[in-house]
């Protein structure tokens, strides 16, 4: 495989990893105060029970999209669906402080089987945002000559496997380092899902470019000069996330 090809296949799995690190350690805090009301042993066991489903869910609707993922409308609804929850998540981070607390007060009153069901649910929504971001971040690598799997090129597929399957790693294993690390820079959570948004417009500038529709031209979605622009904005708001974001002392964390 060509140096090149190599080096871009590596910077995206990289922006994967750092993005599955964030929406990760959201995710877990959700899960946390979800499963917080049971007794530990019943507690550890939901998570697991969630987290195996978390795989099943993330592996096979990632074999369903390799070969849905060149349809147009599947690409259209998968740009708005990140646009809506980057807008939503923004929006209500920002605005409604008190949400988390009515959730909890509900959450409160499942039991063991209900918990784990509310927990599979969730993790099935994190999954979609985490597919689709991934995938709308790897439709534009080169094709490799890995063979075909699913629908979808081979070195595509296998990045888009890795980064989910590290979200999963980071979920079980590194969440509280992303926890402290979002509690101390709450700005990072905005611009994690501000990213998020970014990727959404990307699959909408890929979708736009589709053969099919040619709103604008298939060469300009596929550029080296968009994917320039792309991954410059993308890095700005992941900076402006760092440095505008109040750094907390350690000892204020909760």
């Amino acid at each position: 495989m060509d140096l090149s090809i190599l080096l871009e296949y590596g910077w995206v799995l990289l922006l994967l990893v750092a993005l599955e690190g964030l929406l990760a350690a959201d995710n877990a805090l959700v899960l946390a105060i979800m499963v917080k009301h049971l007794p530990e042993r019943e507690r550890k066991k939901a998570l697991f029970y969630g987290l195996a489903g978390a795989f099943i869910f993330r592996f096979a609707s990632l074999f369903i999209i390799s070969f849905l993922v060149d349809v147009w409308q599947i690409q259209a609804l998968g740009a708005l669906y990140l646009l809506f929850i980057s807008i939503n998540h923004i929006v209500r981070k920002l605005i409604s402080k008190r949400e988390k607390e009515t959730k909890e007060k509900e959450k409160k009153k499942a039991g063991f089987w209900g918990t784990v069901i509310k927990v599979e649910l969730a993790d099935i929504a994190f999954a979609i945002d985490s597919i689709l971001a991934a995938v709308a971040l790897a439709m534009t690598l080169p094709a490799t000559t890995l063979p075909q799997i699913g629908g979808m090129d081979g070195g595509k597929f296998l990045i888009i496997f890795a980064g989910g399957l590290i979200g999963l790693i980071i979920m079980r294993f590194a969440a509280n380092l992303f926890v402290r690390l979002l509690q101390s820079r709450p700005g990072l959570e905005i611009a994690a899902f501000a990213i998020v948004g970014w990727v959404g417009v990307k699959l909408a500038v890929l979708t736009l470019g589709h053969p099919d529709i040619g709103v604008i031209s298939y060469e300009f979605a596929h550029s080296k000069e968009w994917k320039l622009f792309f991954y410059a904005v993308l890095i700005i708001i992941a900076l402006a996330g760092w440095f505008l974001s109040k750094d907390k002392k350690e000892g204020s964390i909760t």
